[in-house]
């Protein structure tokens, strides 16, 4: 379906049309009329799929279309990370480009100056509001920032900044809004936890649901079965004889970065890590450092995974699988992007195999599983079912044992 086709006035379609976007993609075609509607929205979709627009664009059109207050604060779209809340504030410009309606992004990390104008944005009233939670309660507790005349409240990436601890903050901020509101949540899976909040704060909502996408076929895919004492070692093999250029190393713990990262130093390999207990500043300096070319390597906990927009990356090496299939597509998208080939190793314990097998039957094909280096010795059988009843009948003795154990204990205790 073509932009032209939705109910979508002559401004936005003119904004769209200078951008050179024509065609919807499925989440636009599905969100944007029900949001034009003004029904609630709780839509599953991935990063990547152009969930942005499909809230930013009927937004735009409501907000130059209806008469909204010029002095208050009109919508808020609430993300998990200061870089997403820049990306949408890049995009948010780009769309309103012929439309008189004003934006403002509030994340923290950075100077007074900043805040100061932050400060000033909210207390005159932004039409659109973009920030991260933690940042947006900082200005509520001060006492200048009036929500009660939002018309539009969005949550983008709720999954994630439910993972990050912001549930408190993101209820906080919804007792500050009036009850008569459109609100639309986007997640990129919905778990227990995310149903619930919806349950809460969302009216009837409508429901979109993509499948999730698989990797784009230009990646190529393969795993190394190995012990874990050995992960190392094929890094070392990797780079032995090239220099790695634009390479991201996902880790799945702070702690496995900082360590990952020292080992890889050691190797004199040119290395920055990228994790939560880095200041703003820090990130942001490690972060242009890498696009720069002055650091070869990244080592990052998820953080990295979703809304960091680097076209370039070579290469990407899970040095721990991926929690699920999901976040497994998150990791390895980051390469192969504008056109670009790209490739993505997976590191598979003998303890992480069933996590793998499973990204397997999502992707409904086996990844090619490398050879271990001969100097690295035996790798482990690649058995993920065996492994898997293995443990469950472990489990089962266990709980049998334990059970005579406790039966064993009444006897004893009777005599």
């Amino acid at each position: 379906m073509k932009f032209s086709e939705l109910q979508l006035n002559d401004s936005v379609l003119e904004a769209l049309d200078s951008m050179h976007f024509e065609e919807c993609t499925p989440i636009q075609e599905e969100s944007i009329p029900i949001i034009l509607e003004g029904r609630d929205l709780i839509a599953v979709a991935q990063t990547g799929t152009g969930k942005t627009a499909a809230y930013i664009l009927p937004i735009l059109n409501k907000l130059s279309e209806k008469e909204h207050p010029e002095d208050a604060i009109n919508c808020i779209v609430m993300a998990p990370t200061r870089e997403l809340v820049q990306q949408i504030d890049q995009q948010m410009e780009g769309f309103s480009y012929f439309l008189p309606v004003s934006s403002v992004a509030i994340y923290g990390g950075n100077d007074g100056i900043l805040f100061e104008q932050q400060k000033k944005s909210l207390a005159l009233g932004a039409d659109v509001v973009i920030a991260t939670p933690g940042r947006l309660i900082a200005h509520l507790s001060l006492g200048y920032v009036d929500l009660s005349r939002v018309s539009y409240f969005i949550l983008d990436e709720a999954d994630r900044m439910l993972d990050m601890g912001f549930y408190d903050d993101i209820m906080q901020i919804v007792k500050a809004l009036p009850k008569k509101r459109q609100t639309i949540m986007f997640s990129a899976t919905m778990p227990i936890k995310i149903q619930q909040m919806a349950k809460n704060i969302l009216n009837n909502p409508a429901e979109v649901k993509l499948a999730v996408s698989k990797p784009a076929d230009k990646i190529v895919q393969a795993a190394y079965i190995c012990y874990e004492n050995q992960k190392l070692g094929i890094i070392r093999n990797l780079f032995a004889e090239q220099t790695p250029e634009r390479v991201i190393v996902f880790a799945s713990s702070k702690i496995k970065v900082k360590e990952v990262t020292k080992a890889l130093k050691m190797m004199h390999l040119n290395v920055g890590e990228m994790h939560s207990d880095l200041e703003q500043s820090q990130r942001d300096s490690v972060m242009h450092e890498f696009k720069a070319g002055r650091i070869n390597i990244l080592v990052a906990t998820d953080i990295v995974s979703r809304g960091i927009d680097i076209d370039d990356i070579r290469l990407v090496i899970n040095y721990d699988v991926p929690h699920d299939s999901e976040d497994y597509v998150h990791r390895i998208g980051r390469t192969a992007r504008a056109n670009n080939d790209g490739v993505a190793i997976t590191f598979v314990n003998e303890k992480e195999q069933s996590k793998f097998n499973s990204i397997e039957n999502f992707l409904t094909k086996d990844i090619y599983k490398i050879p271990i280096p001969i100097e690295l010795g035996s790798s482990p059988e690649y058995a993920p079912k065996r492994r898997g009843t293995k443990s469950r009948e472990n489990g089962k003795h266990f709980r049998k044992d334990k059970h005579a154990n406790r039966k064993k204990n009444r006897t004893t205790a009777t005599h």
